[in-house]
């Protein structure tokens, strides 16, 4: 029987324990997609207590806790953060086979030198420990960031954000990673939602200009997207409950355009066009600044309207969707490919019943401006663990080309998130050290550790380009 969590953790074979400490172990992180606060990493304040590291908006434990029956009180409510520490450790301790328990682990041996073993009857000892560590070192987020080995940080951001906190990061200099905006315009698209009308008043603020028609929506994008590039933002970031794909004309979409923003409500039919024009129109903008352009596909978000009033967005009540994806997005693509204008591109999905259809779509539109100009993303929210790893570089194995995917990104908003990009370079070490051992590739250690370099680091900062 192997110990529990050893320094070859997850690698079962020689050749994966080789690749892993020789070429993957010590490699820089380029986390290029994150929600991490830009202002509580200019702020630096030092935490107070291992709960709100923890637990502060990780709303996979706060899900997590809530299957296991505790009390919300424990877990966004007002109970202590002691208290809510004893819940956490008292539910994980049954947490077999959930990614939660392996990397609460991580990240207590890696930051805090803890090897405990959380349980509920551990929970003091923990508690005692890291919180005593935490008061030692003043422990803070750029203290957290700067022992981690990451080289760039890029957050996400909404197009009228001014992007202050970010100028503050660069100018105050004690962070050791570029910390870069991405630019998130969700709100844009979004135009069947309530504070649509709202937003666009926001967005005309933040481009000075007024926005009254279609081209003037696009004239006021424009000018945010130099704006954040001026800033160093080169990827933006779009989350889509679906992918949109509707054909209308210029004038048509001005139209529901201009009917939406007088109050007036408008058909799936006529959101879907305006959705498609917008993206086209940003599509292009990104393929003329060199950014890359995400996007993030089959998630369902807040399911339970209940706590949705009660917590808002972002608590724990989102899941997998299942609309159809593989006409829409091609057509989406295709769209910008025939006007020679496809940014950089990479395709995530939430359901894994996709993961072949992002597989193969990529073949269809890659160029030769970079290997792998559109990307199968690494596997994304619930699919951030081990088999859905797997699944992910499986499928892209099958289908394209392993050896150029920018590999892993935190999509976190917790500080002590980065040992998933451990956890994702064993499971990868693994997955190719297994490939070797069962005679499927030759052990030509030189080719291996350029794979293992790339996926780990490499492959990113060649393909974002961004200058480090």
């Amino acid at each position: 029987m192997k110990k529990f969590m050893d320094e070859n953790f997850m690698l079962q074979n020689e050749t994966a324990i080789r690749l892993f400490h020789d070429f993957a172990k010590d490699m820089p992180i380029y986390d290029y997609h994150c929600h991490l606060s830009p202002q509580m990493i200019y702020e630096d304040l030092p935490f107070e207590n291992i709960t709100q590291i923890f637990l502060g908006g990780d709303h996979y434990k706060w899900r997590y806790m809530r299957s296991c029956g505790i009390e919300e009180k424990y877990i966004t409510g007002d109970a202590s953060d002691r208290e809510k520490f004893q819940a956490f450790c008292g539910a994980l301790q049954y947490g077999i086979g959930n990614p939660l328990y392996h990397w609460t682990h991580l990240e207590l041996q890696r930051y805090f030198g803890i090897d405990e073993i959380v349980r509920e009857d551990t929970a003091d000892i923990i508690w005692e420990k890291a919180n005593a560590y935490i008061k030692e070192t003043q422990m803070s987020p750029v203290k957290l960031i700067n022992s981690s080995n990451v080289a760039l940080v890029c957050t996400t951001d909404d197009p009228v954000d001014d992007l202050s906190w970010h100028k503050k990061i660069a100018e105050k200099g004690n962070v050791k990673a570029k910390v870069l905006p991405a630019f998130r315009p969700d709100r844009v698209t979004n135009i069947e939602k309530p504070d649509f009308i709202q937003y666009i008043q926001e967005l005309s603020k933040a481009a000075e200009i007024t926005i009254q028609g279609f081209q003037d929506l696009l004239d006021a994008l424009q000018k945010r997207i130099e704006y954040f590039h001026s800033v160093g933002c080169r990827i933006s970031d779009h989350g889509m409950d679906y992918v949109p794909y509707a054909e209308a004309s210029f004038d048509k979409i001005d139209e529901i355009f201009r009917r939406r923003i007088a109050g007036n409500s408008i058909s799936k039919e006529e959101t879907d066009a305006f959705k498609t024009a917008v993206l086209i129109a940003l599509g292009k903008s990104y393929h003329k600044y060199g950014w890359t352009f995400q996007i993030h596909t089959g998630a369902m978000r807040n399911n339970n309207s209940k706590m949705f009033a009660h917590l808002g967005a972002d608590t724990g009540f989102d899941s997998i969707s299942d609309y159809p994806v593989a006409l829409p997005l091609s057509r989406l693509l295709d769209s910008l490919a025939v006007s020679e204008t496809l940014p950089k591109t990479i395709l995530y999905t939430l359901n894994p019943k996709d993961n072949y259809v992002l597989g193969t779509m990529l073949g269809n539109f890659q160029g030769s401006e970079v290997p792998g100009k559109i990307q199968f993303g690494s596997g994304w929210w619930f699919n951030d663990q081990r088999d859905g790893m797997m699944e992910q570089m499986k499928a892209l194995a099958n289908l394209g080309a392993l050896h150029t995917f920018v590999g892993m990104l935190t999509d976190s908003r917790s500080f002590l998130s980065y040992p998933r990009h451990e956890y994702f370079r064993r499971i990868m070490c693994n997955f190719l050290g297994t490939c070797v051992e069962n005679g499927e590739f030759p052990a030509d250690m030189d080719t291996l550790e350029t794979i293992v370099k790339g996926i780990s680091f490499n492959n990113a900062k060649r393909y974002f380009g961004i200058e480090l």
